[in-house]
């Protein structure tokens, strides 16, 4: 599937969110399924999401679920990775597929095609092996074993290890930007839907950079920055009673790109208007 919800229990779903349950996902059948009131309560139900291919260790089996851990996602809750439970029919427990080339998608999303039908969308980040090549797309190795091909324009070409898309701030922000308008989503790091530091997390990430998945550990990693030298791509957060609760991008000239929060898109905002400014806790450079 597309993006696996990383649930609190496997009582935490409720009846709205049986599309996000399925294999394969319903993903867009469920956002647009979600009142106001149904958003706010996946607080405390969801804490996180994984992409197609991500890789996750599995602890306990429960009836229809599985315990895991998310080993890219890293959190002081697990030295292992970040804890959650998802049903066990979005997991394969087959030896993941290698390759000397991987395929990550650069755009905000794409199609997967499987006979010239687009058969499954994912989004940025998604990251598969390439099993062959034509002029205009690549094969690619799904975990489930299948194939499906996506268009050369729409992925950047790597080994194992690269980066995806150029480590430096202005490349990290123009990224950033190709997400305006797009809703906020609790829990979210998918192209779908971003909550503040899924936002961040998985944009660094398709730059070659890895960062914690919360916001209050994102405030801890990379360089300290001063507010006066803060240069665009560098991240800014904001706390209450002392507590890191948000994070978001600056954008240069005093402004910072934001998920902000539930009935709010992406947006570039000014960091003198509130809360912003009476919030402002510090920022970090995560490319030096």
């Amino acid at each position: 599937m597309s993006v696996a919800t990383l649930w609190r229990s496997p009582s935490a779903p409720r009846a709205v969110d049986g599309p996000a349950l399925a294999s394969p996902v319903r993903l867009r059948e469920w956002l647009a399924g979600l009142s106001w009131n149904d958003q706010y309560g996946l607080i405390g139900r969801a804490d996180s999401q994984m992409l197609l291919g991500d890789r996750v260790l599995v602890l306990a089996l429960n009836g229809a679920w599985a315990q895991v851990v998310v080993p890219d996602q890293a959190t002081p809750q697990d030295p292992r990775g970040y804890p959650g439970w998802v049903p066990v029919r979005q997991l394969t427990g087959g030896a993941p597929v290698t390759a000397d080339e991987y395929a990550t998608v650069i755009t905000p999303t794409s199609w997967l095609v499987r006979g010239g039908a687009a058969t499954l969308e994912v989004g940025l980040g998604t990251r598969l092996p390439v099993l062959g090549r034509t002029a205009t797309t690549a094969r690619v190795g799904l975990p489930s074993g299948d194939q499906m091909d996506v268009s050369l324009m729409d992925v950047a070409l790597t080994s194992a290890s690269g980066a995806a898309l150029p480590k430096s701030g202005a490349a990290v922000l123009a990224t950033a930007r190709t997400f305006l308008g797009l809703r906020y989503l609790w829990a979210g790091t998918s192209a779908f839907g971003y909550d503040c530091s899924g936002l961040m997390y998985t944009i660094f990430k398709a730059h070659g950079v890895l960062l914690p998945r919360d916001a209050q550990d994102q405030a801890v990693v990379g360089t300290p920055v001063a507010k006066q030298s803060l240069q665009p791509g560098d991240l800014v957060f904001f706390a209450a009673g002392g507590v890191v609760h948000h994070v978001a991008m600056y954008a240069g000239s005093g402004m910072l790109l934001d998920s902000p929060d539930i009935g709010k898109g992406v947006q570039v905002v000014s960091m003198s208007t509130e809360p912003y400014a009476s919030e402002f806790s510090g920022a970090r450079r995560m490319i030096s």
